[in-house]
């Protein structure tokens, strides 16, 4: 269980990860990081929608998420607010897929966010440079 200040809870907070912040998607699903302009806490909420289940379902992969995200929230930025959206195959996933995806995606927002080129890949588009 994540502790009450390190939950995105309103709204506007969420609209404004999603709408502002650096997104890395995986196929079963999407970090959107954005860095708050106060300092503070590193803070996630997540998005889970009807698309993926039941209502069962449905809260059953966010609390796997958020088992998978309480630790990983150390390693965030200070003020960082992060938002995870689970897509349909998250509902069959298994908790190891779950988290290689959640680490893949957060590696990748990070990169964006603080403006570093992932490694091992070109700068350039053109072949043979």
């Amino acid at each position: 269980m994540l502790p009450a200040g390190s939950r995105l809870t309103r709204r506007d907070e969420f609209a404004s990860v999603v709408r502002r912040g650096r997104r890395s998607g995986r196929s079963r699903l999407v970090v959107h990081l954005n860095q708050a302009p106060a300092t503070g806490v590193p803070r996630a909420g997540f998005v889970v929608s009807k698309a993926v289940g039941g209502s069962v379902v449905r809260h059953r992969v966010t609390r796997r998420l958020r088992h998978l995200v309480a630790p990983r929230l150390e390693a965030l930025p200070e003020g960082a607010l992060l938002v995870v959206r689970a897509f349909p195959p998250a509902a069959t996933a298994t908790s190891a897929e779950l988290a290689e995806d959640l680490d893949a995606g957060l590696r990748g927002a990070l990169q964006k966010l603080t403006g570093q080129k992932p490694a091992g890949r070109r700068s350039s588009g053109v072949r043979g440079e």
